[in-house]
């Protein structure tokens, strides 16, 4: 630049030279011609000098030879027939590469020198400042044993050695002074490293300068090395930890205690419904019609609340709806369970291998509409101007709000600002790289939303420098080698942290489905402890035996481990839980006077009419009928396959079974002929 107004100052007094010679060359001409006489005028009056429209003719008339090359003017009074130089300023000074004619135009001599590190950065020395910034430039561990440029590295510390490499310079590593990237002042004085750029203190800013408008003005900067915005930066909100009983999280309480409540409605509906239609009492026993008056539901209340268990586990039960009523009942049931698991089964993935994190703000416009959240930036760097000079409405709010707050928001370093974010409820305003970097060392911070603007970092030199296009080739060649992308990753990466982007699914583990398992446990656990409720009421109701209840479940137990079915455990196994006991040989009569009578049998079953009698009577008339070769006769309801009874007096071969004194022993006859 100030070679440039060095050579405006040469030309415009070249040309007041040549002009003066000229007007001078006019006079001499018109005075040889006619007398010319000098005139006192007064700028108020209309009159004029005589002489002037001779004079101007006689300047159209001029040629000579000036400081400026040739003089000579057209018709209109403008110059022409001149030429200038095109000249380009070397090592060795200037040098002519072409000319240009105000008839004939360019003309270039020969092609433009461009110049390369040879003619300006070889060998040169060159002053850099910059500032202490993650991962930019950084001190080394052992900084205090070493000197010069080897106490610093970082990505702009390798990016300066590369573009040293290419343009063979020397440099040397300068800490800027008050610690700022820099900002004007109230009297139009810079801070800070741009500061230092204007005193011409340094020739060179290698950091993470931000390019902005108000910058370039008072300083130059190279081609971006780096494109980046502003983003914000918070702590992660995770949700709570997965529990046991994560499975229950695709419904909310309320669907599950509606749920609990449909099931017993359809419950209580199917049992009352039941009931109350003709269809679904039926005999048991078709072939047997006449002999035995019995008709049974098998819709009791235990089966109504287990039926739509096995239609909502998807599994059905061999109980089958007879009736109109029931089936609509039942149908209902199943298309109410078909949404809701199909529902179910949805949400499950979702909510089993998903985190979701619970973020109190979402974008910027989150944060800026709400007050409970702290929100600023680096005091003196280019996201506090970006905000000051914004004529975004949202930008222009937050800027007021961060102006205004006190005590202030701004921090003096990232350091700090990462600090009150993890220690307080504050959002940290900064570059999306420095927001990446850090979030790739510490898992507790996360990014909100997108980028705020699109800007780049360049580097820094003095207004008008000589370095420029040199830098801006270097670096262009840096990009094209990717020189500047493995610097990046490098310093970037190898943080502790997962990325962000990796979304694949991962195995579940015992935190996320071990509820489930528990759930299996408890159930069993239950029925264990009502078989022995079960065990413990048959022997309460049972007759003639002579062992504690501990001693009957050990032999049980015993039985079941040796896999022998004993008699006694086949008698045990029938509905009721109720053993025969033996008629005794002492009482012949009571069975005999039993038997002529209406017959109660001890598995429910009537045949004739009659009062119940106890259970021993019932037995004893059983008994008489086996006896009398009652074929009709059923121990279990369930089990179908049981035809009847035999009778066999136990240590009597052959004897009639209606004479015998002896104790009467049960045993299965399986009549494979009938139906089941």
């Amino acid at each position: 630049r100030m070679w440039t107004d060095c050579c405006l100052r040469s030309l415009s007094s070249a040309l007041m030279y040549d002009a003066v010679h000229a007007v001078v060359a006019a006079v001499q001409e018109l005075n040889r011609s006619q007398n010319v006489g000098v005139t006192q005028l007064s700028c108020k009056s209309s009159k004029i000098w005589e002489h002037g429209t001779s004079l101007m003719n006689y300047l159209r008339m001029v040629e000579l030879e000036g400081l400026t090359g040739h003089i000579e003017f057209n018709s209109k009074g403008q110059r022409a027939n001149y030429a200038l130089r095109v000249m380009q300023s070397t090592k060795d000074g200037l040098r002519q590469i072409g000319q240009w004619h105000s008839d004939l135009g360019l003309s270039m001599e020969r092609k433009l020198h461009s110049p390369n590190a040879t003619d300006t950065l070889r060998n040169a020395t060159l002053t850099v400042t910059t500032i202490l910034e993650n991962p930019y430039v950084m001190l080394r561990r052992n900084h205090q044993e070493l000197d010069g440029n080897e106490r610093y590295e970082g990505f702009c510390v390798d990016m300066l050695r590369e573009l040293a490499d290419i343009l063979k310079f020397n440099y040397r590593i300068r800490l800027v002074g008050d610690g700022v990237y820099g900002v004007p002042g109230a009297n139009g004085t810079w801070t800070g490293m741009v500061g230092e750029l204007i005193s011409r203190k340094a020739d060179l800013a290698v950091a993470g300068l931000t390019i902005t408008a108000e910058r370039e003005k008072v300083i130059d900067f190279s081609k971006p090395f780096m494109t980046l915005g502003i983003s914000i930066l918070y702590r992660v909100h995770l949700a709570r930890r997965p529990g046991y009983f994560s499975f229950l999280d695709p419904f909310s309480p309320g669907v599950w205690l509606f749920m609990l409540l449909a099931y017993l409605a359809v419950s209580c509906v199917l049992f009352l419904v039941a009931r109350l239609t003709p269809y679904e009492w039926y005999n048991p026993h078709p072939c047997q019609r006449g002999r035995c008056n019995l008709v049974i539901n098998q819709y009791s209340l235990g089966n109504s609340f287990w039926f739509p268990v096995g239609g909502f586990m998807q599994q059905g039960s061999a109980i089958a709806p007879r009736a109109l009523s029931t089936r609509c009942v039942s149908g209902v049931w199943w298309a109410f369970t078909l949404i809701i698991i199909s529902s179910y089964t949805a949400n499950l993935a979702a909510f089993l291998t998903v985190q979701r994190m619970e973020v109190p703000i979402e974008s910027v416009d989150d944060l800026a509409d709400q007050t409970a959240i702290e929100y600023g930036t680096m005091h003196g760097g280019s996201t506090m101007t970006f905000f000051q000079n914004s004529r975004y409405q949202t930008y222009q709010r937050m800027w007021n709000y961060m102006h205004s707050k006190q005590p202030s928001v701004f921090v003096k370093s990232t350091e700090e600002g990462i600090a009150r974010v993890l220690n307080s409820n504050y959002a940290y305003l900064l570059e999306s790289t420095m927001n990446e970097y850090y979030r790739q060392r510490n898992c507790n911070l996360t990014q909100i939303g997108g980028l705020l603007d699109t800007k780049g970092y360049g580097i820094g030199m003095p207004l008008g420098s000589v370095y420029r296009d040199e830098f801006d080739l270097a670096i262009l060649k840096l990009q094209e080698d990717n020189r500047l992308e493995i610097l990046k990753r490098k310093w970037w990466e190898g943080g502790k942290c997962p990325k962000e982007e990796d979304h694949r699914a991962k195995g579940l583990g015992m935190e996320n489905i071990g509820g489930i398992f528990v759930v299996l446990v408890c159930g069993l656990l239950v029925a264990i402890f009502m078989a022995v409720l079960e065990f413990a009421w048959m022997l309460r109701h049972s007759h003639g035996t002579e062992l504690s209840m501990c001693e009957e479940m050990l032999q049980e137990l015993r039985g079941i481990v040796t896999c022998q079915d004993s008699l006694q455990l086949r008698r045990r196994r029938c509905p009721g839980g109720l053993r025969a006991r033996p008629l005794l040989p002492e009482d012949p009569g009571r069975a005999r006077a039993a038997a002529m009578a209406a017959v109660s049998l001890s598995n429910g079953m009537v045949c004739g009419a009659g009062a119940p009698e106890p259970l021993s009577h019932r037995l004893a008339q059983e008994a008489a009928l086996v006896a009398r070769g009652c074929g009709h006769v059923r121990i279990c309801p369930e089990c179908r396959r049981f035809q009847g009874l035999r009778a066999r007096v136990a240590g009597a071969a052959g004897a009639s079974p209606v004479h015998s004194e002896g104790s009467f022993e049960w045993e299965k006859a399986i009549d494979v002929s009938e139906p089941e």
